[in-house]
């Protein structure tokens, strides 16, 4: 085999390999993709059950139940025009209360029920997360002026 040979067969080698690598790591990122959605996309069937996805909204005043078992919370998220019943379970951070900006990270259940797996809450007076802030603004709620998010 000639010298320019070998090296075209390597050069054609570590290309089928590097593409072969990208392959296997956009297969493995395809899972780990977490979109989100507000109670009016949820409503419309944009979330597929099952999927893991982010739910962002306002938890509705009054909804806020403990269970019996002490670890869980039910309440109730909307962005104004939809609202989506919620239930997680663990350790609720110190901010999240009632008519506050909420994300919550799970899926829709065969019952209709999100099931929360990480619960966040705002962080300060001002700040709701962009994603949230958007979404009440297309429903047609009056999002607070200053509820544009840490980075916008």
């Amino acid at each position: 085999m000639k010298r320019k040979h070998r090296r075209l067969t390597l050069l054609g080698l570590s290309g089928l390999c590097l593409c072969v690598s990208s392959a296997l790591i956009l297969f493995a990122l395809r899972d780990n993709l977490v979109f989100f959605y507000s109670p009016s996309d949820v409503q419309a069937g944009k979330a597929s059950e099952g999927r893991r996805f982010r739910l962002g909204g306002m938890v509705v005043k009054g909804s806020l139940h403990r269970l019996d078992n002490g670890k869980t919370i039910a309440f109730t998220v909307t962005d104004t025009a939809h609202v989506i019943a919620v239930r997680y379970t663990g350790i609720v951070p110190d901010l999240f209360r009632e008519e506050q900006g909420v994300v919550v990270e799970g899926r829709v259940g065969s019952d209709g029920i999100f099931v929360a797996d990480d619960l966040l809450a705002k962080h300060d007076e001002n700040y709701m997360p962009p994603e949230v802030a958007a979404a009440l603004r297309s429903a047609g709620s009056a999002a607070p002026s200053n509820a544009a998010g840490a980075y916008e």
